[in-house]
């Protein structure tokens, strides 16, 4: 069985989104192919997503939410439906990672959809091991990463924002 790098972005600071794509970016450079599936941002926003779609079909994204507001901003009927849509994503990571269609899996705010109880973090543990034996390297971001994960991960990168003038 081939080494596969699982990383978790997480922490209180802007940017994890953002470091997740670097990192794919990075990766299409050296040849690989990634998938991203985003959860709790909503449907997708053409316009902040126009860049990342270019790079199709080398570097594709993925939502499963039909409404266009925040998770957060959801009210609690709203959010039954959309917790079954990010099953739907849930399902559809597992699928990738059976297919092997990608090199690179990142599951972005995965570590939220935990925080709302969507998932447990048993759930999120089997995906990390079905990405171990598919070879396939996981991407995984959310604010807060529990301390069950810890050992199940090869990396963790925390971002913070300070206040101040930069």
């Amino acid at each position: 069985m081939n080494e596969c790098l699982i990383q978790v972005i997480c922490g209180p600071g802007r940017g994890k989104t953002t470091s997740a794509i670097g990192r794919g970016i990075v990766s299409l450079g050296m040849g690989k192919c990634v998938s991203m599936v985003q959860f709790l941002k909503g449907s997708m926003d053409a316009d902040k997503m126009e860049v990342i779609k270019r790079l199709e079909p080398e570097f594709k994204v993925f939502r499963f939410e039909k409404s266009s507001t925040r998770f957060d901003k959801l009210s609690p009927q709203e959010k039954e439906e959309a917790s079954a849509s990010i099953r739907n994503g849930i399902n559809f990571a597992r699928k990738v990672l059976v297919t092997g269609e990608c090199d690179i899996l990142i599951l972005d705010e995965i570590l939220g959809i935990l925080d709302e109880g969507i998932i447990t973090c048993r759930e999120l543990i089997a995906l990390i091991n079905q990405a171990r034996q598919s070879s396939v390297e996981l991407i995984l971001t959310g604010t807060n990463c529990p301390e069950e994960l810890r050992g199940e991960v090869d990396e963790i990168t925390v971002l913070e924002t300070y206040p101040g003038r930069f």
